[in-house]
């Protein structure tokens, strides 16, 4: 019978930094300081494998037998990243599973990195107990989505791609086009309005979850949309993935 583990680490790559700290498995909470780099220009996989042996060097008491769980802003198949959100395209249909176990020397559990999130907020945070479908959804650089239903996840949702106006709609509502259009809270909640509403009508989860860096401030906006669902910010907020991953390792 395999030992159970009660540490494991975590990496959450994302469009703009990444990001590392050790996990308590039973509480899910971080035992470690965060340690942050930027995510490099171009986000090329050499230069992120770089990053990623960088996080993990500034990480104090990261013993070579704690379990390793990488989070990515990629569909995942098999360790095969499928798109790239917010990174380079050379990591389509690239087998980065193996690459990062080859590069790190070690094995790991490689995962989209909103799945990562909501496999946190389940077993930890605010969807915890939570019967039927729960939607997460990560407001950052982009708009990552992850389906949890009965405490399982359907892997590889990508609600930021909903198509509007012919594009996808995180360049219309992720926190990212707030800060680059100028918007005012009240003026980005009407454009999030109009994203929850569609995913409302064609999901009818039964929660909604908002993680990403905006979900430490949920006063200023979720009392701003109108919605039939229950709508909640994630309780581990930015560092959702770190835990989400390690807690997958963990398994």
């Amino acid at each position: 019978m395999a030992k159970k583990v009660s540490r494991a680490v975590g990496v959450d790559i994302g469009g703009t930094g990444i990001k590392a700290g050790i996990v308590d498995l039973e509480r899910g909470e971080l035992t470690s300081d965060r340690i942050r780099v930027d995510t490099p220009e171009g986000a090329t996989p050499d230069d992120v494998l770089a990053a990623v042996q960088e996080v993990l060097e500034r990480l104090p008491g990261v013993e070579g037998d704690l379990p390793l769980g990488v989070a990515f802003p990629a569909i995942v198949k098999r360790g095969t990243t499928m798109s790239a959100a917010n990174v380079s395209d050379s990591w389509i249909g690239f087998e980065a599973e193996k690459f990062f176990e080859k590069g790190l020397g070690r094995g790991i559990h490689f995962v989209n990195d909103a799945d990562a999130a909501g496999i946190a907020e389940v077993r930890y945070g605010a969807a915890r107990g939570q019967d039927g479908l729960t939607i997460l959804t990560t407001l950052g650089t982009g708009i990552g989505s992850a389906f949890i239903y009965d405490g399982m996840l359907i892997p590889n949702t990508e609600l930021g791609h909903l198509s509007y106006k012919g594009d996808s709609i995180e360049k219309y509502a992720a926190y990212s086009a707030m800060e680059r259009d100028e918007l005012s809270w009240e003026k980005w909640a009407k454009r999030l309005q109009k994203f929850y509403d569609h995913v409302d009508f064609l999901f009818s989860p039964d929660l909604l979850v908002v993680g990403g860096g905006v979900s430490k401030h949920p006063d200023r906006f979720l009392p701003l949309l109108e919605l039939t669902t229950p709508i909640v910010p994630a309780v581990h907020r930015n560092s959702a993935g770190i835990i989400g991953a390690a807690s997958l390792a963990g398994d």
